[in-house]
């Protein structure tokens, strides 16, 4: 039909994949999450894909939950990509399952004004949580590959 919009993935492929910024929680909000085997498990998962066409930017680990921004190939699934993504974390979880909520929530960044408040709120998660007073002092954040909207 002439008169319908076009589909997004014929829009995305012509330019180039979406930013996603993804939130996703533990089972029942257990604080499971910040500590130094998650991130390291996190940051290697993410430099792993990133041979693979997945760049994973910023995150922030709360204890109950993670916030990160991801933008995958042409063939990517965000949702398969979570999926393994939770599996490869639950080995670094010391604590007996289940440890996840089921899904996640994603939103898709559609230019840097966005993302640029997005990141904002992100880094302030742990100063609001009221874990530290300047979010520059919050251990299990990062960036593993800019990321541009």
């Amino acid at each position: 039909m002439p008169d319908r919009p076009p589909r997004l993935h014929h829009v995305f492929q012509r330019y180039e994949p979406p930013l996603y910024f993804v939130t996703f929680n533990t089972h029942k909000r257990r604080r499971l999450l910040a500590n130094v085997l998650v991130h390291t498990e996190l940051v290697r998962f993410a430099q792993e894909g990133q041979r693979r066409g997945i760049g994973r930017g910023r995150y922030v680990i709360m204890p109950d939950h993670v916030h990160l921004f991801v933008r995958g190939n042409l063939d990517f699934s965000l949702r398969q990509w979570m999926r393994i993504l939770k599996r490869v974390l639950s080995k670094a979880i010391l604590s007996a399952p289940p440890h996840w909520q089921q899904g996640f929530f994603d939103h898709s960044i559609r230019h840097s004004e966005s993302y640029a408040e997005k990141w904002e709120y992100v880094r302030q998660n742990p100063v609001r949580a009221g874990l530290v007073k300047d979010p520059d002092e919050w251990p299990w954040q990062g960036e593993i590959v800019r990321l541009e909207a």
